[in-house]
């Protein structure tokens, strides 16, 4: 079930829109999260940027 806060949000957007460069903003981060995700997936990701897990100690 949808959220009602959702369906405030989105009637406070159709009133009042985003700025243009905020729309770039966000669709430049959205790009970039993809990019590197499809970088990481063919196998392009250099190891030194990976993340290793630690063991713990208990």
């Amino acid at each position: 079930m949808m959220d009602p806060r959702w369906l405030l949000r989105m009637s406070q957007w159709a009133r009042n829109p985003p700025s243009g460069k905020r729309v770039i903003l966000v669709f430049a981060i959205i790009a970039a999260a993809l990019a590197v995700g499809l970088i990481e997936w063919l196998g392009y990701w250099p190891d030194w940027a990976t993340a290793e897990r630690i063991p713990r100690r208990f």
